[in-house]
Protein backbone atom coordinates (compact mmCIF):
# COMPACT_ATOMS: atom_id res chain seq x y z
CA UNK A 1 0.00 0.00 0.00
CA UNK A 2 2.84 2.67 0.86
CA UNK A 3 4.56 1.58 -2.60
CA UNK A 4 1.33 2.53 -4.35
CA UNK A 5 0.54 5.48 -2.85
CA UNK A 6 4.89 6.83 -3.41
CA UNK A 7 3.86 5.78 -6.88
CA UNK A 8 0.95 8.03 -6.87
CA UNK A 9 -2.33 5.74 -6.49
CA UNK A 10 -4.73 6.37 -4.09
CA UNK A 11 -4.28 2.85 -1.98
CA UNK A 12 -6.55 1.51 0.60
CA UNK A 13 -6.86 -1.20 2.78
CA UNK A 14 -9.90 -3.20 3.20
CA UNK A 15 -10.79 -2.19 6.85
CA UNK A 16 -12.18 -6.00 7.47
CA UNK A 17 -9.44 -6.95 9.47
CA UNK A 18 -7.76 -10.47 9.24
CA UNK A 19 -8.76 -13.08 6.92
CA UNK A 20 -9.20 -16.14 8.57
CA UNK A 21 -10.84 -17.57 5.52
CA UNK A 22 -14.93 -16.57 5.85
CA UNK A 23 -14.76 -15.52 2.11
CA UNK A 24 -19.00 -15.60 1.72
CA UNK A 25 -19.32 -13.10 5.01
CA UNK A 26 -16.12 -11.06 3.68
CA UNK A 27 -17.13 -10.75 0.09
CA UNK A 28 -20.64 -9.41 1.91
CA UNK A 29 -18.94 -6.72 3.86
CA UNK A 30 -16.15 -5.87 1.20
CA UNK A 31 -18.56 -5.23 -1.81
CA UNK A 32 -20.82 -2.47 -1.21
CA UNK A 33 -17.20 -1.08 0.25
CA UNK A 34 -15.56 -1.41 -3.46
CA UNK A 35 -19.12 -0.02 -5.11
CA UNK A 36 -18.89 3.50 -2.45
CA UNK A 37 -15.10 3.52 -3.34
CA UNK A 38 -15.72 3.47 -7.25
CA UNK A 39 -18.73 6.22 -7.22
CA UNK A 40 -16.42 8.25 -4.76
CA UNK A 41 -13.53 8.14 -7.55
CA UNK A 42 -15.93 8.24 -10.42
CA UNK A 43 -13.98 4.84 -11.77
CA UNK A 44 -14.28 1.13 -11.39
CA UNK A 45 -10.67 0.42 -8.85
CA UNK A 46 -8.57 -2.18 -8.58
CA UNK A 47 -8.50 -5.03 -6.61
CA UNK A 48 -4.92 -6.75 -5.10
CA UNK A 49 -4.95 -9.28 -2.90
CA UNK A 50 -3.00 -12.00 -1.51
CA UNK A 51 -3.36 -15.64 -0.59
CA UNK A 52 -7.03 -15.62 0.75
CA UNK A 53 -7.49 -11.94 -0.18
CA UNK A 54 -7.16 -12.74 -4.01
CA UNK A 55 -10.30 -15.10 -3.40
CA UNK A 56 -12.41 -12.41 -1.74
CA UNK A 57 -11.14 -10.19 -4.40
CA UNK A 58 -12.16 -12.49 -7.33
CA UNK A 59 -15.54 -13.04 -6.55
CA UNK A 60 -16.22 -9.05 -5.22
CA UNK A 61 -14.97 -8.77 -9.04
CA UNK A 62 -17.53 -11.40 -9.89
CA UNK A 63 -20.70 -9.97 -7.98
CA UNK A 64 -19.86 -6.14 -8.97
CA UNK A 65 -18.25 -6.43 -12.08
CA UNK A 66 -19.14 -2.26 -12.73
CA UNK A 67 -17.32 -1.56 -9.59
CA UNK A 68 -14.00 -3.16 -10.29
CA UNK A 69 -11.25 -2.33 -13.25
CA UNK A 70 -8.91 -5.01 -12.67
CA UNK A 71 -8.07 -7.84 -10.06
CA UNK A 72 -4.18 -8.68 -9.30
CA UNK A 73 -4.02 -11.76 -6.89
CA UNK A 74 -0.96 -12.81 -5.66
CA UNK A 75 0.19 -16.75 -4.29
CA UNK A 76 -4.51 -17.31 -4.10
CA UNK A 77 -5.74 -21.01 -3.92
CA UNK A 78 -8.32 -20.06 -7.67
CA UNK A 79 -8.50 -23.79 -8.24
CA UNK A 80 -9.90 -26.15 -5.40
CA UNK A 81 -9.94 -23.33 -2.65
CA UNK A 82 -8.10 -24.52 0.14
CA UNK A 83 -8.04 -28.19 -1.05
CA UNK A 84 -4.30 -27.49 -2.74
CA UNK A 85 -2.97 -25.47 0.23
CA UNK A 86 -0.54 -26.33 3.31
CA UNK A 87 -3.52 -25.20 6.01
CA UNK A 88 -6.68 -26.93 3.54
CA UNK A 89 -7.03 -29.92 5.97
CA UNK A 90 -6.90 -28.22 8.88
CA UNK A 91 -9.11 -25.29 7.77
CA UNK A 92 -11.47 -27.82 6.52
CA UNK A 93 -11.66 -30.02 10.35
CA UNK A 94 -12.07 -26.82 11.57
CA UNK A 95 -14.71 -25.52 9.95
CA UNK A 96 -16.55 -28.93 9.05
CA UNK A 97 -16.12 -29.33 5.34
CA UNK A 98 -15.43 -32.15 2.48
CA UNK A 99 -13.09 -30.29 0.35
CA UNK A 100 -14.16 -32.43 -2.60
CA UNK A 101 -17.40 -31.14 -2.41
CA UNK A 102 -16.01 -27.49 -1.58
CA UNK A 103 -14.03 -27.97 -4.43
CA UNK A 104 -16.72 -28.50 -6.85
CA UNK A 105 -18.57 -25.26 -5.31
CA UNK A 106 -15.19 -22.86 -6.19
CA UNK A 107 -14.94 -25.11 -10.13
CA UNK A 108 -18.40 -23.97 -10.16
CA UNK A 109 -18.31 -20.30 -9.15
CA UNK A 110 -14.98 -20.20 -11.26
CA UNK A 111 -16.48 -21.58 -14.52
CA UNK A 112 -18.62 -18.10 -14.52
CA UNK A 113 -15.91 -16.61 -15.58
CA UNK A 114 -14.99 -12.89 -14.51
CA UNK A 115 -14.72 -9.92 -17.05
CA UNK A 116 -12.06 -7.76 -15.70
CA UNK A 117 -8.06 -8.17 -16.94
CA UNK A 118 -6.57 -10.57 -14.44
CA UNK A 119 -3.08 -10.39 -13.16
CA UNK A 120 -2.47 -13.78 -11.50
CA UNK A 121 0.98 -13.86 -9.44
CA UNK A 122 2.44 -17.46 -8.91
CA UNK A 123 5.04 -18.86 -7.36
CA UNK A 124 6.38 -22.43 -7.47
CA UNK A 125 8.70 -22.13 -4.21
CA UNK A 126 5.26 -20.58 -2.56
CA UNK A 127 5.38 -23.42 0.04
CA UNK A 128 1.39 -22.74 0.70
CA UNK A 129 -0.39 -22.82 -2.07
CA UNK A 130 0.37 -25.00 -4.82
CA UNK A 131 1.60 -23.04 -7.37
CA UNK A 132 -0.79 -25.17 -9.65
CA UNK A 133 -3.37 -23.92 -7.66
CA UNK A 134 -2.69 -20.25 -7.99
CA UNK A 135 -3.34 -20.34 -11.76
CA UNK A 136 -6.34 -19.26 -13.99
CA UNK A 137 -7.48 -21.36 -16.49
CA UNK A 138 -10.91 -20.09 -16.56
CA UNK A 139 -10.63 -16.70 -18.00
CA UNK A 140 -8.59 -16.18 -21.04
CA UNK A 141 -7.70 -12.89 -20.12
CA UNK A 142 -5.76 -13.96 -17.54
CA UNK A 143 -1.96 -13.32 -17.15
CA UNK A 144 -0.34 -15.83 -14.61
CA UNK A 145 3.04 -14.28 -13.76
CA UNK A 146 5.49 -17.05 -12.22
CA UNK A 147 7.52 -15.21 -9.64
CA UNK A 148 10.19 -16.73 -7.55
CA UNK A 149 9.14 -15.86 -3.80
CA UNK A 150 8.03 -17.89 -0.68
CA UNK A 151 4.01 -17.37 0.13
CA UNK A 152 4.89 -14.66 3.07
CA UNK A 153 7.41 -13.40 0.63
CA UNK A 154 4.76 -12.07 -2.20
CA UNK A 155 3.54 -9.18 -0.54
CA UNK A 156 7.07 -8.23 0.28
CA UNK A 157 9.41 -8.50 -3.06
CA UNK A 158 10.04 -5.59 -5.31
CA UNK A 159 10.07 -7.17 -8.52
CA UNK A 160 6.45 -8.18 -8.02
CA UNK A 161 5.48 -4.56 -6.54
CA UNK A 162 7.48 -3.00 -9.98
CA UNK A 163 4.59 -6.30 -11.67
CA UNK A 164 1.91 -4.25 -9.76
CA UNK A 165 2.57 -1.51 -10.72
CA UNK A 166 3.11 -2.29 -14.65
CA UNK A 167 -0.03 -3.51 -14.97
CA UNK A 168 -1.73 -0.83 -12.83
CA UNK A 169 -0.08 1.76 -15.21
CA UNK A 170 -1.12 0.09 -18.26
CA UNK A 171 -4.84 -0.27 -17.45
Amino acid sequence: RGFLRAIGYKARQWGLGVNVGEVDSLVTACGPRVEALAAESGEPVTLIGWSLGGVVAREVARLYPNAVREVITMGSPIIGGPKYTLVGAFFAKSQGLDLDVFEKEVHRRNSIGLKQPLTVIYSKTDGIVSWQSAIDPYNEQASNIEVKSTHFGLGLNPKIWRIIADTMAAS
